[in-house]
């Protein structure tokens, strides 16, 4: 019947209200928050242990972290541990020894190295005081000591690493040295030290100025034999000893 076949479109065409939220995410809202609860009190037990631990043993895990850091970033590369690990090796085995040494040990040196060198060197002749002060602030003098003779040697180090093929030594580092040489460290004997070479003009000025300058092949001559330095320099002053007796003369005369 037709009225009959419109009631039944009629009824297949309800749905539900659309306000109406199905009942099981209304339960599922609730599971969040009882799942928020029960770890915010989880995290009040777990994080002040955490923190105590951390107070413990957070400064191993800092330099932990630091050491990877630097060896995965390729900040040392292996060729570069095994350069240094080399040069200082040498250095170790043979600083101690220093009639072992000659010209070609010395350039393999870092310019700190050539420093201890040029100190242990001054030791090994009778400077038993010698002492490396090289560095920031140093006012021109690397090494200082006094030789048996009471006179007070204050020493510039210039290292090259290609020896006479790097850059001469010119009359810039003379001037600085001249400056401070003896009226700031009271040197007695003054002179540069370099593994290469002096330019003519750094020569001119340090004989001008009765300033000392060990070259490449006198240094390998004082390395690598069993002659003190004073022995090898020229023109040196009169002993201090030998000063204060003639001083000592003139003031009872």
């Amino acid at each position: 019947m037709p009225g009959r076949r419109n009631r039944t479109r009629t009824t297949a065409r309800r749905r539900p209200g659309r306000g109406r939220r199905p009942v099981h995410h209304r339960r599922g809202g609730n599971a969040d928050a009882v799942g928020i609860l029960a770890a915010a009190a989880l995290a009040s037990i777990l994080v002040p242990q955490a923190w105590q631990w951390l107070q413990l043993h957070g400064a191993n895990i800092a330099a932990a972290a630091v050491a990877v850091a630097v060896l995965t970033t390729g900040a040392l590369t292996p060729l570069l541990v095994k350069a240094a690990r080399r040069g200082t090796s040498a250095w170790t085995a043979r600083r101690r020894r220093p009639e072992s040494w000659d010209i070609r040990f010395l350039d393999g040196l870092h310019h700190s190295q050539f420093e201890e060198a040029v100190r242990d060197l001054m030791r090994r002749d009778g400077a038993h005081d010698a002492v490396r002060v090289g560095g920031a602030g140093d006012n021109g003098a690397d090494v200082k000591g006094t030789d048996p003779e009471g006179r007070r040697w204050v020493i510039q180090c210039k290292h090259r690493r290609d020896g006479t093929g790097g850059a001469a030594v010119g009359t810039p580092d003379l001037h600085v040295l001249n400056g401070t040489g003896r009226p700031v460290h009271g040197g007695d004997v003054v002179v540069l030290v370099t593994n290469g070479r002096f330019s003519a003009p750094a020569v001119k000025f340090a004989r001008s100025q009765r300033l000392h300058l060990v070259d490449r092949g006198l240094l390998n001559e004082w390395a690598a034999g069993s002659s003190p330095l004073w022995e090898l320099l020229p023109h040196l002053p009169a002993p201090r000893t030998s000063r204060s007796r003639s001083r000592g003369r003139r003031l009872h005369s």
